[in-house]
């Protein structure tokens, strides 16, 4: 599959987009043993040989992190203000090329994928491929099965529609819920926002499930690697 060669420069790890078009324009990149400048031109990292220098570039290997993300971590890059503390705190310093797949919000929990995969991020986070998240909710107070259909059927908060795509009870009591949702679309504190509607708070969120792969016994703070088997069951068929 072609890509353009920025890209390709990026993904090797020898420069960013930006820095890589720089490369070019100075003359400095061939591929296939001719000089390029043109920011357009396109390659397949299969089958062509792209040069820095006279020294052969190849992109880094795929990698697929699973992490279990604890409370009060940011799922950036870098940090928005001096205190802040990022995932990319939590995994090795030379992994500092992966980028979160989608994210949860400071105050949430659980599994996020970490990759410097682009199909395989785009496939996990855009509603459109329908990867499933789960997610376990504590509530204060006590809902009524009629406001775990609302939540199904939709809810409006400043004129955006959230909808869950299931809503179940897990546990409940007089004084809190515990409620198993499904989301196709990961809005921006979106599950937080649908019970504020209903006039509930939720005190703890934690992300259980991202399409077949369960957080399971990972601890908070701890990564793994996904199999291959578990990578291929997230792509589509």
């Amino acid at each position: 599959m072609e890509i353009r060669i920025q890209k390709f420069i990026s993904e090797t790890g020898v420069a960013s987009r930006r820095a890589g078009e720089q490369l070019l324009t100075t003359g400095r990149i061939e591929v296939n043993g001719r000089p390029v400048q043109s920011l357009g031109i396109k390659v397949d990292p299969e089958k062509d040989t792209v040069r820095l220098d006279g020294r052969v570039l190849k992109p880094r290997s795929r990698r697929y992190v699973a992490l279990n993300k604890p409370r009060g971590f940011v799922c950036s890059k870098k940090k928005k203000i001096e205190k802040q503390r990022t995932i990319m705190e939590l995994i090795p310093e030379e992994w500092n090329h992966l980028y979160p797949v989608g994210r949860l919000d400071v105050d949430s929990e659980g599994l996020i994928f970490l990759t410097n995969d682009g199909r395989f991020c785009m496939n996990i986070a855009h509603p459109r491929f329908g990867v499933l998240k789960t997610y376990h909710a504590i509530v204060e107070g006590a809902l009524a099965q009629e406001d775990l259909e609302r939540l199904v059927t939709g809810v409006k908060d400043e004129d955006e529609l959230l909808q869950a795509h299931s809503a179940v009870f897990i546990r409940q009591t007089k004084k809190r819920s515990t409620i198993e949702l499904k989301l196709m679309e990961g809005k921006n504190r979106e599950i937080r926002r649908m019970f504020d509607t209903l006039g509930f708070h939720v005190s703890r969120l934690i992300r259980v499930r991202i399409g077949s792969i369960r957080l399971g016994e990972l601890p908070p703070g701890k990564w793994r690697m996904l199999t291959k088997p578990e990578i291929k069951s997230l792509l589509p068929k």
